[in-house]
């Protein structure tokens, strides 16, 4: 599971500078401030995550437990909901994609909790 979740990291990390940059470059002519906006927020917050997805990865290669699994879980599927939704509402145009998103925030709470269980309960 700590190879599984070092990987998504380095995936989610790649994606975020890529689709970052893309964002600079590619959709600055095309959306309008509030969509470029949206879509720049989706790209910062799968940044942020991706490292968290690293550091439950490296705990789990010293401390194997399940809280720390269900935790990168919980940023993978926040990362996935959270960053897709505003990604396909900023290039579709389609506010009802605004509804999901905070399922995805939900998701990086619970991650963050759970990572914080995790380390009070943990034996370094």
């Amino acid at each position: 599971m700590a190879r599984f979740f070092l990987m998504a990291s380095a995936v989610s990390g790649f994606l975020s500078v890529a689709l970052g940059a893309f964002a600079a470059h590619g959709l600055k002519d095309r959306l309008d401030a509030y969509l470029l906006g949206v879509f720049r927020t989706g790209v910062e917050y799968e940044f942020y995550h991706a490292f968290a997805l690293a550091v439950v990865g490296l705990l789990l290669l010293r401390v194997p437990m399940p809280t720390f699994r269900y935790a990168g879980w919980a940023f993978l599927i926040g990362t996935v909901i959270f960053s897709g939704s505003l990604y396909i509402l900023a290039l579709t145009s389609v506010r009802a994609w605004g509804a999901v998103t905070p399922v995805g925030g939900v998701a990086f709470l619970l991650g963050w909790l759970l990572l914080l269980s995790g380390l009070f309960r943990a034996d370094f």
